[in-house]
């Protein structure tokens, strides 16, 4: 088994552990720390992809990179709308997910 093999799975595993935790989650908060695993994984999956024929491709590290970047601002934006939320209504609940 390959090591890009390994971080292609690895990632995959990751992303659906984040997919489950999305579904099920109730809180917030949880909901957005399963994205960001969900993010994570498909991150190993594109750097396990890199790694084809022990030549890595600098196109998909750059975008992993970039994805990171982008990743560590939306988690601050969504963790930013989440504290005003609680601010407001005093929970962390989503208002059309405490019926369902």
């Amino acid at each position: 088994m390959t090591t890009g093999l390994v971080f292609a799975l690895t990632g995959a595993a990751l992303f659906a552990m984040g997919v489950v935790g999305g579904g099920l989650a109730g809180h917030l908060l949880r909901r957005i720390l399963a994205f960001n695993l969900m993010g994570s994984g498909a991150y190993l999956v594109l750097v396990g992809l890199a790694q084809r024929f022990d030549v890595v491709d600098p196109v998909l590290q750059a975008m992993v990179l970039t994805g990171i970047v982008v990743a560590v601002a939306a988690m601050a934006l969504a963790l930013a709308l989440a504290r005003k939320l609680y601010a407001l209504s005093g929970q962390l609940e989503v208002p059309g997910d405490a019926d369902a």
